[in-house]
């Protein structure tokens, strides 16, 4: 499925080092990758990987069997380049561990707060 108007959800997308966000993507057409705890597990490690450089702070994440939630402080990066980064490397280890056509539809950003 094409999002025709996906661009619309990045026109007013801001990033501010040290707010929260709450990111949401899922997966092509929905395809449930992540039943499969292994495969889930090597999402994870992406998810941490930007915590290791300093990317962002993760405070929480749900990895569910076609989207991943992903509460965050962004840090020195722009949600951008974290999304890309975690999308791009994802999608290669998943196709290194066998999947092919693997690929995210699109991302919900949502600033937030945590009272």
């Amino acid at each position: 499925m094409h999002y025709a108007h996906a661009h619309h959800l990045r026109r007013h997308r801001v990033s501010h080092p040290g707010r929260l966000y709450m990111l949401t993507t899922v997966t092509h057409q929905r395809r449930p990758l992540f039943h499969n705890f292994n495969l889930a597990r090597l999402v994870v490690n992406h998810l941490r990987q930007a915590d290791r450089e300093n990317s962002c702070v993760t405070l929480a994440w749900v990895v569910m069997p076609d989207h991943v939630h992903w509460l965050i402080e962004l840090k020195q990066v722009t949600l951008a380049t974290l999304m890309r980064r975690f999308k791009s490397r994802s999608s290669h280890a998943l196709h290194k561990a066998g999947l092919t056509a693997v690929s995210y539809t699109h991302l919900r950003a949502h600033e937030t707060s945590l009272h």
